[in-house]
């Protein structure tokens, strides 16, 4: 959490090796990324080829991630692009569609959907890949408050380590045990979500 600008989103950006790390390092699910340094961990390998197969990020507007004509084939867009046969494509979006209760959503044009639609079909595009690290950009964005209530029951149901970039206190609170606020970039204080809440001090000199 932290104002605009304070660098959530490149964060993210960051983890998801979307943007390059331009010194330091960080590990993520066991993988240690270091500016500078691509070394090969297996043939044609890299450690920051192993981090965007484990992790997924779910953008603030969920039309970037939809592109397809229909919600199968953007969910079947990922397992295609890592070579797997139709049959097991097939199965693993079928198997996301039931699990998130979006399967009369298949047919449809990601045009057509309402904003609360969209957001649970972009989540359901990253997990046909399996990941194991979820990444969410301000996920409560543009939603009304029964579509935010459905991503709530959503992101509640998954198993994945989560890592949320959001404004939306009520939603941290509820769904987050542990809270990182972040200014100009770097970490001002982390702590169990509760405790971080009740300080009022700290929150204002973050969002004041």
């Amino acid at each position: 959490m932290g104002a605009n600008g304070a660098g959530k989103t490149s964060l993210l950006l960051i983890l998801a090796g979307v943007l390059p790390l331009v010194s330091g390092e960080f590990t993520l699910d066991g993988i240690t990324i270091t500016a500078g340094r691509e070394e090969k961990v297996r043939p044609f390998k890299s450690p920051i080829d192993e981090l965007r197969r484990r992790v997924a990020l779910v953008f603030q507007n969920p039309e970037d991630q939809l592109f397809m004509p229909s919600i199968y084939e953007d969910l079947a867009f990922g397992p295609r692009n890592m070579g797997m046969d139709e049959d097991e494509v097939r199965r693993r979006v079928e198997e996301v569609l039931d699990k998130l209760g979006i399967s009369s959503l298949k047919e449809r044009s990601p045009l057509k959907l309402s904003g609360g639609e969209k957001r649970i079909a972009a989540i359901a595009s990253v997990l046909t890949m399996n990941p194991s690290v979820m990444l969410f950009d301000e996920p409560t964005v543009f939603l009304d408050p029964k579509a935010r209530r459905a991503l709530i029951r959503v992101m509640a149901s998954l198993p994945h380590t989560k890592l949320v970039a959001t404004h939306d206190l009520g939603f941290a609170a509820e769904t987050c045990d542990r809270v990182i606020l972040l200014r100009e970039g770097r970490f001002l204080a982390q702590g169990r979500a509760a405790d971080i809440f009740k300080n009022n001090e700290l929150l204002d000199e973050v969002f004041l």
